[in-house]
């Protein structure tokens, strides 16, 4: 009797479990998923982000392949596609890298094996941190100390121009940055919704960008003939026609160019700020590749310098943001992420909404704010680490400036491919001929020769449509960054492929 009241029991207990899983499952199976792609945000799947697009997704595979032992007729993948120099093999600066250590490892400023300046400066940036630890928060516009030197390096950069510590905001990198003045300046709807205007070629941060905060987007385009300059024309021509379906409210200049390489001459530079005073355009001026410069009778004028030197017409009216990072240069610490924005002659009101906005996101990476210091503050003539870092900064843009030479250099030897000069920033975006059998094999026709690209010589670059382009045109472009003897070798690679491919589809 007792096992018959134990099973009876047994039985009533598990039989309630039983029902409500089979409810449960009853319930998932015809609920479905509460997101999907047709129910997600519309803007989201409009985002499109080239430079880490299918193509790098292709090269990845390619990688996991080779480690599995498969035969291919190369061995290694050589990533061009991404501005990333401590990847490809650039060293970090030693000053930088040692501040750091001390400031992540603070037991470290007792050791000898430290310069006594860079001993200083972790100090001073420790202090400068809650607990003096870089693992507190800081405060949401960024540590004031490195705020106040990095008005002080744009003062110095622009010849005296103040710089008020107020108008600065470090940030997540630039990109941070420059999407978060964008979210400032995006409103209304049909007509009234603002409009960006973009160059064309342009870095994909900001396609993606207005296509996920549900902007317009307005394409001026540089021209390629002429070495990639802006004209005035083609940006006046760019805005009437925007002006017939959305409210055009701000302007967006990268100079140094990524991806086409030009550098701005301060005539160009004047010509913009006058445009966009009379026609009431918000300026965003980035500027991320300042030190990049190569080439002869090319020289970096900030926005803000000229901005102040056209007068108090100007310097008094229009509104600036610009942007700068420790990822480019000579620094190439993109996974640091850290940057800077500043911002002129914005209205208070507004000013007050930008602190609140980036309070949301509590404060970015307080390393890659100590390093932004570093980059913004470096060591001084006399003190114990100048001499190596400014030895170490110097071989770095000559060796970028020849790099640049020889990349233009050698795909202007290639038959179908033009390469205009890489004045400056980290890129070359070169033209090249598609044969018509090529242009009809059904996808986009510079994505099918980079995959090709790809998948017969290992080397990754990024097709020109991710960048935008003129009808009819096609490009790629590809970094200039692999170390000199592996960039030959990249080159060489190009150039054989590219005379293959218009044999093959000619």
């Amino acid at each position: 009797r007792r096992e018959d009241n134990i099973k009876t029991n047994l039985s009533a207990n598990r039989r309630p479990l039983v029902n409500r899983k089979m409810s449960e499952n009853g319930l998932a199976s015809r609920r479905g998923k509460v997101l999907t792609t047709d129910t997600m945000n519309p803007s989201v799947k409009k985002v499109e982000y080239a430079v880490r697009g299918p193509i790098v997704q292709r090269a990845v595979e390619i990688e996991n392949e080779l480690k599995k032992g498969a035969k291919k007729p190369f061995s290694e993948v050589i990533k061009a596609n991404i501005g990333d120099a401590h990847a490809m093999g650039q060293q970090p600066v030693t000053f930088f890298r040692q501040v750091l250590a001390l400031c992540s490892y603070p037991e470290l400023l007792n050791s000898p094996l430290f310069p006594e300046d860079v001993k200083s400066r972790a100090g001073r940036i420790l202090q400068s941190c809650g607990g003096g630890s870089i693992g507190a928060y800081s405060a949401s516009q960024g540590i004031e100390c490195v705020r106040q030197d990095v008005a002080q390096y744009i003062k110095q950069r622009d010849g005296g121009i103040p710089c008020n510590p107020d108008n600065i905001y470090l940030s997540t990198g630039a990109s941070d940055a420059i999407v978060t003045i964008l979210k400032l300046l995006v409103c209304g709807e049909g007509r009234t919704c603002t409009g960006a205007m973009i160059p064309i070629p342009q870095y994909p941060l900001y396609s993606a960008a207005l296509a996920e905060l549900g902007a317009v987007q307005i394409n001026y385009y540089l021209d390629e003939e002429n070495c990639w300059s802006l004209n005035i024309g083609e940006l006046r021509r760019a805005l009437v026609d925007a002006r017939k379906h959305c409210n055009p409210r701000v302007l967006c200049i990268i100079n140094p160019g990524n991806p086409t390489g030009q550098v701005q001459s301060r005539k160009c530079i004047e010509d913009v700020i006058r445009f966009a005073a009379e026609e009431n355009l918000f300026l965003m001026a980035d500027e991320v590749y300042q030190d990049n410069v190569y080439a002869d009778g090319c020289h970096f004028h900030s926005f803000k310098k000229v901005l102040f030197e056209m007068g108090p017409q100007y310097s008094n009216t229009v509104e600036l943001a610009s942007f700068h990072s420790t990822s480019k240069c000579y620094m190439g610490e993109c996974g640091f992420r850290g940057g800077y924005m500043e911002v002129v002659n914005m209205d208070s009101d507004v000013k007050a909404q930008l602190t609140k906005l980036v309070s949301v996101r509590l404060c970015p990476p307080v390393p890659g704010q100590a390093l932004m210091d570093l980059v913004v503050n470096p060591p001084k003539p006399g003190e114990p680490s100048h001499a190596t870092f400014m030895k170490e900064r110097t071989a770095t843009l000559r060796s970028l400036a020849e790099r640049a030479k020889l990349t233009e250099q050698i795909l202007n030897t290639v038959p179908g491919i033009h390469c205009n000069p890489v004045q400056g920033a980290m890129y070359s975006f070169p033209q090249i001929t598609i044969p018509e059998r090529a242009v009809q094999e059904g996808q986009a026709p510079d994505m099918f020769y980079c995959m090709k690209l790809l998948d017969e010589t290992g080397i990754c670059v990024v097709p020109g449509s991710g960048f935008g382009q003129k009808e009819g045109t096609y490009h790629f472009r590809m970094t200039i960054l692999p170390p000199t003897d592996k960039l030959k070798i990249l080159l060489q690679k190009v150039k054989e492929f590219h005379m293959g491919f218009t044999e093959q589809f000619s």
